[in-house]
């Protein structure tokens, strides 16, 4: 099969737009005068005459030479004009095929073709361009492939799961800051404080000053806000998530439009993701994550977004019918780990504090630097907030963990997905005996520290909770194995049968063998992989977790002061435990 005999014309404006524009900068500029001697404007027109016809005759040797062939078990390309390059690509390791369109590609019936699979975080082939016919051909082919489905069967049946109005997108853009924003860096580096500050001329020069950063924050926050709004727009216009026997799909975007699937057996992780402004309107974001790979957005990201907005119930729902994990009932860490998180926020107020105080000491300026002293009181609530927004539970299935006030996550791990369980304390953790234990999948978050994780626990039930996590994931691997095994069984002859039942229950115990050996080493890490940067400033309500048991709990009555356990926590805990 060939290209679209369109990708030749797109590719060589494509590529020869920047050689184009620098070409034009210099005929219509001084910049010319050097070829003067040569001909002048003359010469600059016939090197972009030269330039047209070698990006075209390569681009039509390239057409000609690229070909590609769907078979029954791989996809096959032959490319390339000076070295030949031949690609056979197993169709079991194809986990997504996404089609990508612009604006000028939707135009002329184009689009891009990328072929992603399991264990990489980058495109595994990329195909320019095929029609988008064509794509949606090979697409859904490839996807009846791997089902085993016969050539005659009929269409997957498809179900829609969510659509995103309007409405939802104009509070997807409300609820974004994108602090990329355009002319953020140029407030900060060009002195645009003083430059603020010199439209006052009230006060002492301290007064002005703050005034100048007041003015300039706003700025910021306002220009963040408005990307946000803008990015948010692009991103999700249109959004649209499906489902078939064996796999989600989706469609967004309006200048990149994405058409892609997430296969279900390749799904590691869900993630329901909010802030404390998306808690205060009972919004949250549910992102899926696959194995090493984001669907539509590359090694970008380590996960997609299934739902980029919603209202939470309708997320949680939406999360319960692709794994089915019931409402968690989370324990959280001991009480007295909140005086370790205010004394953490006392460190950084104590280093600010002195900073300002020696700018004042030592510059011409006069900064106000007590003024961090008001933050004092905030300190308690915002240790007890971090406490209260931590947590995990264990259900018959699933693992469940929660993090984070700022940016809040509930991640959902099936037991069968567990690659490692690590069990790590680090120096300041041991001195207050708790522990964090990080549930570590195949997915691609999992390289950047961004694993499931119970923080700060209590040593003695990290350890315990390694241990049952290790143990659920054997018996959750062999139940799964008995499934499969059992759902291959009409499909052959009793001796077969048999025969295979055999092979496979060796096979499944030499599984169980090889997690219990990974088992026994995964606490050797000592790598807590958590995430300090949550500091509070909501007072949000108990309608911000997912199933919050113990109310009283949420009063902070910190235990004795001596580091001891208080005999109140034995109850709290062990009644967050039981729960």
């Amino acid at each position: 099969m060939k290209l679209s005999p369109l990708s030749i014309p797109y590719k060589a404006v494509q590529k020869g737009a920047s050689i184009v524009f620098t070409l034009a900068f210099i005929l219509f500029s001084g910049a010319s005068s050097f070829l003067g001697g040569i001909g002048g404007p003359l010469v600059a027109v016939g090197l972009l005459g030269l330039i047209v016809v070698a990006l075209v005759g390569y681009e039509v040797l390239y057409y000609q030479r690229y070909d590609y062939e769907l078979t029954a078990d791989s996809f096959d390309i032959q490319s390339g004009v000076v070295s030949r390059r031949n690609r056979e690509i197993p169709l079991r390791r194809v986990q997504n095929v996404d089609i990508s369109r612009n604006v000028v590609q939707r135009v002329l019936g184009i689009a891009a073709l990328d072929f992603e699979t399991a264990g990489g975080s980058q495109t595994e082939a990329a195909i320019r361009y095929v029609t988008f016919e064509e794509a949606k051909r090979l697409q859904g082919e490839i996807s009846r492939l791997k089902r085993g489905a016969a050539e005659d069967a009929p269409e997957a049946e498809t179900t829609e799961l969510f659509a995103l109005s309007d409405r939802e997108l104009a509070v997807v853009g409300a609820l974004s800051f994108d602090l990329r924003g355009p002319g953020i860096l140029a407030f900060l580096l060009s002195g645009s404080i003083p430059v603020a500050s010199s439209f006052f001329s009230f006060g002492d020069e301290a007064l002005v000053l703050a005034v100048g950063a007041i003015l300039v924050l706003a700025a910021i926050l306002v220009v963040s806000w408005v990307a946000g709004i803008a990015i948010a727009v692009v991103n999700y216009y249109g959004f649209r998530l499906s489902r078939t026997e064996d796999e989600l799909q989706y469609e967004r975007g309006l200048l990149q439009r994405y058409d892609g699937s997430i296969p279900f057996d390749k799904i590691q992780t869900l993630t329901i993701e909010d802030n404390p402004l998306k808690r205060y309107f009972g919004y949250a974001t549910l992102a899926i994550e696959t194995a090493g790979y984001a669907p539509g957005q590359g090694a970008q990201r380590g996960s997609e977004a299934a739902v980029p907005l919603a209202e939470r119930d309708r997320v949680l729902t939406l999360a319960n019918d692709i794994e089915q994990f019931g409402t968690p009932s989370f324990s959280r860490p001991p009480k007295r780990i909140r005086r370790r998180y205010a004394a953490r926020y006392l460190i950084v107020l104590g280093v600010v504090t002195g900073v300002l105080f020696a700018v004042d000491s030592l510059a011409a300026l006069t900064v106000p630097w007590y003024a961090t002293l008001a933050v004092l009181p905030v300190i308690p609530v915002a240790a007890h907030y971090k406490w209260k927004h931590r947590g995990y539970w264990l259900g018959d299935e699933h693992v469940v963990t929660r993090n984070g006030f700022w940016k809040r996550q509930t991640k959902v791990v099936p037991y069968y997905r567990i690659q490692t369980v690590i069990d790590s304390q680090t120096l300041f953790q041991r001195r207050w005996r708790v522990a964090t234990v990080t549930v570590d999948t195949a997915g691609s978050l999992s390289l950047v520290a961004q694993d499931a994780a119970a923080v700060d626990i209590e040593a003695d039930e990290a350890e315990s909770m390694r241990a049952e996590l290790e143990e659920r994931l054997v018996t959750s691997v062999a139940d799964r194995r008995s499934a499969r095994r059992l759902a291959r069984q009409p499909v052959v002859g009793p001796v077969e049968a048999e025969d295979e039942a055999v092979g496979d229950d060796a096979a499944a115990g030499e599984t169980t063998d090889a997690a219990a050996d990974t088992s026994d080493t995964a606490d050797d890490t000592p790598d807590d992989t958590a995430s300090d940067d949550d500091t509070p400033g909501d007072t949000a309500s108990d309608d911000d977790t997912l199933d919050d048991t113990a109310s009283d709990d949420d009063t902070p009555d910190d235990t004795t002061n001596d580091g001891r356990r208080d005999p109140t926590d034995v109850a709290d805990d062990s009644g967050a435990s039981g729960a």
